[in-house]
């Protein structure tokens, strides 16, 4: 993915790694729009922020996709980049039936968001020269944390989506990428919380990211060092000790 010159659309980009991501690209020289539901919170960024402009999106709701894609596509034709940032992290307690509301919540907004989102834009950006889509995903894709099973396991389904909608757009100008964050201090679970270190700071998170795609731009899985001991626990023998620490840590 080349870093600049771009005109980039990112879902979930009003706080945490969204924004933040927002802000170094728009830094680097492309036209950035930063999609959410809260429309006060999206004036408030534009004013802030030099280079992003907002768009209301709410991605569990497939009107608000449709009609989010005909306003960016009208206002922004040379759109060429969207990053499925948007998503959800609550804890549930699989004891009782009490966490189904979270699940079918969390699977609406993280997988089902994310698919619609792709199936929106996917046929838009063929047409463009240079397209990139953009999948989030974690590094508890890879090795789950007990806290948040649905959330884990939406963020596998988002992997294994990514890897089919790259191998079926290999064809196409569209490159697919996925990024795969590490707990980061972000509000995302209370994460800006955590002073005990294993949350990555926001920044330092960043600054790898935009280094890996300046440094490395072939790259189609975009992660930090830090991500790595999760994403690779089951190649390197160790997912059960690995699972089991990030149990006792939360």
């Amino acid at each position: 993915m080349k870093t600049t010159g771009n005109t980039i659309l990112i879902t979930g980009g009003t706080s945490g790694l969204g924004l933040g991501l927002a802000q170094r690209f728009a830094a680097a020289g492309n036209k950035v729009i930063v999609a959410g539901r809260r429309a006060e919170l999206l004036r408030d960024i534009e004013a802030s922020n030099p280079g992003i402009t907002g768009l209301e999106l709410d991605v569990a709701d497939p009107t608000s996709i449709a009609e989010a894609f005909t306003k960016v596509t009208a206002s922004d034709p040379e759109l060429n980049v969207v990053i499925t940032m948007a998503g959800i992290m609550q804890p549930e307690d699989l004891h009782s039936a009490g966490f189904l509301e979270t699940a079918e919540k969390t699977i609406t907004t993280n997988l089902l968001g994310t698919i619609r989102t792709i199936a929106a834009f996917t046929e838009f950006l063929q047409t463009k020269p240079d397209a990139t889509i953009m999948t989030v995903t974690s590094g508890l894709a890879y090795t789950p944390l007990a806290l948040t099973p649905t959330y884990n396991a939406t963020k596998a389904a988002v992997a294994s989506f990514t890897d089919i909608l790259r191998l079926q757009l290999a064809d196409t100008s569209v490159e697919v990428l996925e990024l795969v964050p590490p707990a980061v201090a972000t509000t995302l679970l209370g994460q800006d919380q955590d002073d005990s270190g294993r949350a990555m700071p926001v920044d330092e998170f960043l600054d790898e990211v935009m280094s890996i795609l300046t440094e490395r731009p072939d790259e189609k899985q975009v992660m930090v060092e830090r991500v790595k001991p999760l994403r690779y626990s089951e190649a390197n023998g160790n997912y059960d000790q690995v699972m089991q620490m990030l149990a006792g840590s939360h």
